[in-house]
């Protein structure tokens, strides 16, 4: 939604960010409206109804509602200047939430096939995961244009799921199946879904790559790093070993140790 998983790493440079308490971040408009669009996720859920096409489309316009108070609690963050630690949280909590919840009942409405949804979480969960990576790795993530298609496709796909029976269209004598619309976009989405995961994939081992070098350059290789962790090991080892010895004994090994040194 708002903020994409589909984005391309790069080198952070560190910024000093005014920290605040969480308990007023909270309370922030963005993230009240962020808050909001979760408390919705019921509604949308108890009205997706097979037999129904009235609280299909209330269910559809709910999630369609929900989708665009997702873009406004992002421009208000960034306009306000109340992009926080909360609403990075929350907002990508929200749109996985809201997302997922919907697939999942819409599967088990047999609206959507059960591989289809199976797969579209797997390709969530492991972007997810890279993300989380790629943060405490220091990578700054622009948004790509390929996980926006993908999130655009995805909602449209669900909402169109959501209305499900065949509505008529203003001005023409047939009616479009809704339910049809929705599983060709929903098969589109998970094509870009794929194609930006590898991209993502491929971007995050460029960064890595780079980042490798960078510390290379630097003095701080792999094996150096496991030079020093030995170093440490060894050294943990001598001080249990003097812990053990009685006091005569231990000044003796002290004597032995800078006999060495000499």
């Amino acid at each position: 939604m708002s903020q994409s998983d589909d984005e391309q790493p790069a080198f952070a440079s560190k910024q000093t960010v005014k920290l605040r308490p969480l308990r007023e971040e909270i309370t922030d408009i963005p993230n009240l409206i962020t808050l909001a669009r979760i408390g919705l996720i019921p509604l949308i859920l108890v009205f997706i109804d097979n037999y129904s096409p009235e609280m299909s489309a209330l269910s559809a316009l709910i999630f369609a509602f929900a989708a665009a108070t997702d873009f406004l609690d992002g421009y208000l963050a960034r306009r306000l200047g109340l992009v926080t630690v909360v609403g990075k949280f929350l907002d990508p909590l929200a749109d996985k939430l809201i997302v997922l919840s919907t697939l999942v009942m819409l599967v088990s409405a047999s609206r959507v096939p059960a591989w289809l949804v199976i797969l579209l979480m797997a390709r969530e969960l492991a972007i997810t995961g890279l993300r989380a990576i790629a943060s405490q790795e220091g990578f700054v993530i622009s948004a790509g244009a390929g996980g926006k298609t993908k999130t655009a496709l995805q909602l449209t796909g669900i909402i169109f799921l959501l209305f499900h029976f065949p509505y008529p269209i203003l001005f023409f004598d047939h009616a479009l199946d809704f339910h049809e619309v929705g599983i060709v976009l929903l098969y589109l989405s998970l094509i870009m879904s794929i194609t930006s995961a590898v991209e993502y994939f491929r971007f995050f081992a460029v960064a890595a790559s780079k980042q490798q070098t960078e510390l290379a350059a630097e003095g701080i290789t792999r094996a150096g790093l496991k030079e020093k962790a030995k170093s440490k090991r060894k050294a943990k080892k001598r001080l249990r070993r003097v812990r053990r010895l009685r006091p005569s004994e231990r000044a003796q090994s002290r004597s032995e140790v800078r006999r060495k040194k000499r």
